[in-house]
């Protein structure tokens, strides 16, 4: 609730300055002559949201689309039936019903939405379902901006010192199991570290998880559920696999009736594996080693372009080489998922990542 009520205030105090035209300089041609860009509303937008931050993800888009002169179609998620339920009743209580209207359903109502023309469509979720309302939306020439997500890197310098070494584990730990215990399009997907430096970082995460969800980790108030029994299978897939399961480093429990499984981290999993080639999207943190920390732009780029990397290092000409040498919506140091909370700051991927 706060990142949207934050984008609603920033709406409000920055309104009058979105909406003032942009003079621009003419060239001689034009002498005594002016020119100016003159922002207008597109028109009908639909906005699809997403389950795993389902107000937020509804709200934010509809402030900035209502705040551009735009009316809005909300198809909120039907994986967050409870939030969609809210939305469906609040909605029409307190907006106007002829410039915004909730529409509930699954697959089929998605679909006929998508027959629809409209002025722009905005979706966030998976890469699979944005092609489906990329091709939908190129029938009628319609601009579409996707959120979508894909495989977070998070690369890992080797520390100074402990105290470095514990905040980071902290830190990379809020944003695997924090945030919605991995289903999240900004939680780190994989760790890069040094060969050498790997057993200790390990070590670090497993202490961390235990201060941050007790010794049963099941019985945490903080950790959450896998969101239904279709990502629940996915996951334990994944588990179950004699390849993946034998590079098990920690963890590795998971209870089909409660939708549980235990933060997971796994150790050099086969690089050909779908572990390492789908987005992961759950609790399983895979931890790849190389022979030197260098080497993760090499493999970064060696992949589809992340929505964000996350480097933990003290060095500044890592930072300036990974920043310079690799492309991602985002890049983040010494930290995670704080990007996705600044309002300052344009938030989206590139390429895959939307």
């Amino acid at each position: 609730v706060a990142l949207a009520l934050n984008a609603a205030r920033l709406a409000l105090k920055c309104l009058h300055k979105w909406m003032a035209p942009t003079e621009v300089c003419l060239p001689l041609v034009a002498f005594r002559g002016s020119g100016a860009v003159m922002p207008e509303p597109l028109g009908a937008v639909l906005i699809f949201s997403a389950w795993n931050f389902p107000f937020d993800l509804a709200i934010e888009p509809m402030i900035g689309a209502i705040a551009a002169g735009n009316v809005v179609v909300l198809k909120p998620s039907e994986m967050a039936a409870a939030t969609s339920d809210l939305l469906a009743l609040l909605i029409p209580r307190y907006l106007d019903n002829t410039a915004v209207r909730v529409v509930q359903g699954g697959p089929h109502q998605s679909s006929t939405l998508l027959r629809h023309k409209w002025d722009k469509i905005f979706f966030t979720g998976s890469a699979r379902i944005g092609r489906i309302v990329m091709t939908a939306a190129a029938k009628h020439l319609t601009p579409v901006t996707l959120e979508l997500g894909g495989k977070c890197p998070t690369i890992v310098d080797s520390m100074r010192n402990n105290r470095d070494l514990v905040v980071t584990s902290r830190r990379i730990a809020f944003g695997k199991w924090g945030l919605c215990n991995g289903q999240a399009c900004v939680s780190p997907d994989y760790i890069l570290v040094e060969e050498d430096y790997a057993s200790s970082l390990i070590n670090s995460l497993k202490k961390t998880i235990t201060k941050f969800y007790g010794e049963d980790p099941s019985k945490s108030a903080d950790l959450s559920r896998i969101v239904n029994q279709n990502h629940f299978s996915r996951l334990a897939k994944y588990l179950q696999n004699p390849s993946i399961a034998n590079t098990i480093a920690y963890g590795g429990r998971h209870d089909e009736k409660r939708l549980y499984i235990q933060p997971t981290i796994l150790l050099n999993p086969p690089l050909t594996s779908e572990l390492m080639n789908e987005e992961i999207f759950g609790p399983l943190l895979s931890v790849i080693t190389l022979k030197r920390i260098e080497d993760s732009i090499e493999f970064i780029n060696s992949r589809p372009k992340p929505l964000v990397i996350y480097l933990f290092s003290n060095s500044k000409m890592l930072r300036e080489r990974v920043k310079n040498e690799t492309s991602s919506g985002s890049l983040t140091v010494n930290d995670t998922g704080v990007q996705f909370a600044l309002d300052g700051l344009p938030f989206g991927g590139v390429g895959e990542s939307g």
